[in-house]
């Protein structure tokens, strides 16, 4: 999120409001290589974060797909994943604190460089994912791997590239990077950026391991193995750090490659146990049959997040009718299988009325006492996630 990018309407503005733009404020206000950590002001571009770690020789892992565009502070209102977030976790994961303005015009800073600190409720938390605005982020930085392999595997079928997912788990392997692309996002990908992914598989699975260069050699040549052992048609070791980069820049590549092909592009967002992923997988392909739609699904497959993305025009009143039924149904069958109507991108106002089919009454009047705690006008940013 962040520079108006949010995919669930989180910056949306609503009829008489004033819209608060923070792009401008976009320095790094320190880098404290002693401490691990970097401050920075909301409008930091995320790649300019993990630069400024990386030039002192230090690791930001948080790598949201839109990083080269998406802002730190919209990273923080909607707690931004990534494609490292199998390993090293999300958003939350590195803040240690934020300066936020409440509704009162009162200035709050919460969190502070203390790695240990249990005084008082952790009001940070509060605020990370909250869909509202900060003015400064304290984040976490780490030290920065060594060494890096990247593997790209093959199916004829997403069930496979599934149990391989699992098996890699059940290994207690945690790759840095364990990522997928079903045949229609593959397809397009490589007509986009044409760095030879094989046309005619069902699935291709984008595996990364990072840290100690024993460590990462044996990982490499165990998810291989595991690789082959469950279906792999075929598993290629990136050769070059230029190869490596090339493979993972197709995978961020996803989205756009997909929204070359049709008039609207809507990018959906659940997220389901790693148990469930077939099905799930199965189930939005089984959708886009019924329907008469076209989806291509790619994601984390490591931390069981799916994109599937609707290629459709929303000119086509009646095709777009078939899209929200084909959309509820993909929520609603990601939470019968123990899932989540969205992993990163937000509730916003696109999924709203959702949010209340998931979550028990009481969830969601717990949420609304906090906020009215924080926000007892309802002024800033009315109208996401619930109405008051």
């Amino acid at each position: 999120g962040g520079g108006g990018r949010g995919w669930g309407g989180g910056s949306l503005p609503v009829e008489g409001c004033l819209v608060l733009c923070l792009t401008r404020m976009d320095r790094i206000l320190e880098v404290d290589a002693a401490n691990l950590l970097l401050r920075a002001e909301p409008g930091v571009v995320t790649a300019a974060i993990a630069e400024a770690a990386e030039a002192v020789g230090l690791f930001y892992p948080p790598d949201p797909g839109s990083m080269r565009v998406s802002t730190i502070g919209g990273n923080v209102a909607e707690n931004s994943g990534g494609l490292r977030g199998l390993k090293y976790g999300v958003t939350r994961d590195y803040v240690m604190g934020l300066e936020v303005v409440l509704a009162s015009g009162e200035i709050l800073f919460t969190g502070n460089k203390c790695v240990k600190d249990v005084a008082g409720y952790t009001l940070r938390d509060l605020f990370v994912g909250s869909e509202g605005v900060v003015t400064q982020v304290l984040l976490r930085l780490i030290p920065k791997p060594s060494s890096r392999r990247t593997l790209l595997a093959t199916y004829a079928s997403m069930e496979a590239a599934a149990e391989t997912v699992s098996a890699i788990v059940a290994a207690r392997i945690i790759p840095c990077t364990l990522e997928f692309l079903d045949a229609v996002t593959l397809n397009c990908v490589e007509d986009f950026a044409k760095v030879g992914l094989p046309r005619d598989a069902a699935a291709v699975l984008l595996m990364e391991t990072d840290g100690h260069p024993a460590a990462v050699a044996e990982e490499a040549e165990m998810m291989a193995d595991l690789a082959r052992r469950h279906g792999a048609t075929s598993v290629r070791l990136a050769a070059t750090a230029e190869e490596a980069a090339g493979l993972m820049t197709a995978r961020r590549a996803a989205f756009s490659a997909l929204a070359r092909v049709a008039p609207t592009t809507i990018l959906e967002d659940v997220t389901v146990p790693r148990s469930e992923l077939a099905r799930m997988v199965a189930f939005i392909g089984g959708t886009a049959v019924r329907h008469n739609l076209k989806i291509g699904t790619f994601g984390h497959m490591g931390d069981g997040n799916l994109h599937p993305t609707f290629l459709t025009d929303e000119r086509n009143l009646a095709e777009m009718e078939r899209v929200e039924m084909a959309m509820r149904e993909i929520f609603d069958h990601a939470v019968s299988l123990g899932g989540t109507i969205t992993g990163e991108h937000g509730v916003g106002v696109a999924k709203r009325e959702y949010l209340r089919s998931m979550l028990p009454g009481v969830n969601l009047e717990v949420m609304r006492r906090m906020k009215r705690a924080l926000d007892p006008l309802g002024i800033l940013n009315p109208g996401k996630i619930f109405e008051l």
